[in-house]
Parts: structure tokens; sequence; C-alpha cells
């Protein structure tokens, strides 16, 4: 064997070589980020301004992405925690309906009352995100809200879906209403093009200090507070 054909042997082993490596360096670097992605998932269980973990099994893939890159940008402490114990919903109620905000929970819609005080608040939240479980609502579900004031407790009385221009359900009312809003329907692929509309008025407030529904029957709602304490240590 020639010169020539051992060089040309010893660079196609080579080169081969450099094949095999690349391809173990791209398994490793592919199992690397998936278990990179599953770590940042574990450590959003309990992200600052969630206080219990936060269930994403029903979440789409965008939305699960863009909770966990909301979750380290800074902002306000929630102003209340919303938790629908049946269905197992539980959310950090925050200030306004941005983007970034209804990543990282649900959001008062500032043109309503604000949570908590008398007349018809407005809450919005993604379908595909932390209000997905609306789809399982039902008539005389329990929603109570945690404030600074202690747990309102609401009743759902009616849901229905809506054209987006029709704004009359966060129209002012002389009750103590609570009205949730989210896109519909809950799985269509792209811009939905309806609302998802969930009506409750109120039927007491419970003490802080007193056990909720949730606390005897479904294990503790998150106390506003600890939502509230997390977020400010997370923006120091």
């Amino acid at each position: 064997m020639n010169l020539l054909s051992r060089s040309l042997i010893a660079t196609g082993i080579a080169f081969l070589m450099l094949w095999m490596v690349a391809r173990i360096h791209a398994s490793a670097s592919s199992a690397l980020a998936m278990a990179s992605f599953q770590a940042e998932q574990q450590a959003a269980a309990a992200p600052a301004g969630h206080a219990a973990p936060v269930d994403t099994t029903l979440w789409s893939q965008k939305r699960i992405t863009a909770f966990l890159q909301s979750i380290g940008l800074p902002s306000d402490p929630p102003i209340a925690v919303l938790a629908i114990p049946r269905i197992h919903l539980q959310a950090p109620v925050f200030r306004g309906t941005d983007d970034i905000t209804l990543n990282r929970g649900i959001g008062w819609i500032p043109t309503t009352p604000k949570p908590g005080s008398s007349g018809n608040s407005g809450i919005a939240g993604h379908r595909d995100g932390f209000f997905r479980g609306l789809k399982d609502i039902a008539v005389n579900d329990v929603i109570e809200l945690r404030t600074d004031h202690g747990v309102e407790t609401y009743v759902v009385r009616k849901f229905e879906v809506v054209e987006p221009t029709d704004v009359d359900v966060l129209a002012p009312s002389s009750d103590d209403e609570l009205t949730l809003v989210t896109c519909y329907p809950f799985y269509f692929v792209g811009s939905a093009p309806n609302r998802f509309i969930v009506h409750a008025v109120r039927a007491q407030t419970i003490p802080r200090t007193t056990s909720t529904i949730s606390e005897r029957r479904n294990g503790p709602l998150a106390d506003l507070s600890q939502f509230k304490k997390q977020r400010v240590e997370e923006n120091k």
C-alpha cells in the first residue's frame, strides 16, 4: 500500500472519528437541554409570586415557555389570589392585562372595580394557561378570592360565549360580582374568535383568620402576603 493510500485511509478514519464525536456531543447536548428544561419546570413549581405549585399539565407548550420566561422578570406584587377548588385552579392576580402579566398569572382589568371591592370586577387569563381549567367550570362552583381584607367567596351563576366586541359583560353592577374572561374555544389553534365568560356573585366575606372552604376540603389557599413577599424578594 503506497503512501497516498495510507494518507487517504488515515484521513477517512479521522473524519469518521470526528463525526462520531460530533454525534455523541449532539446527543449529550440534547439530553442536557432536556434535563435543563425539566429542571426549570421543577424550579417553576413554586416561583416567586407563586406560593403554590403551578400545574401546567393542560397548558400549551407555548404558554409554558412564556411562563418560564416571565417569572424571572421584575413585577409588582399580586393584588389577590384566585382559587376555584373543584377544578383545582389557583393563580395570583396581578394588576393589568399586558402579555407579561398574563404569562405569569391572571390580570385584573383596570377599567373595572378592584377585585374584592363593590361592583363588577373583571379578571382575564389565557385559555391555554392559568384559565385552561375554566373549560370544566360549572354553575354553583365556588370561587375564592383572597385579598388584604380576607377571603371573598363567590358562586358561579352562569357562563357564556360572546363576541370579542361584547363589552357589556364588564358593565358596572350594583351587585358584588366577579367576571372571568378568557378566549374561546379553549383548544383553538391561532387567534381564538370568541370569548368565554364566567359570571359569579359574592356569597360572603371570610375574615383572614378563618379557615376557607379550600383549606378544609382541597388543601390550603395560598396567603396573599406570601405571594407578595416572594415578589418583593425577587425584585431586590
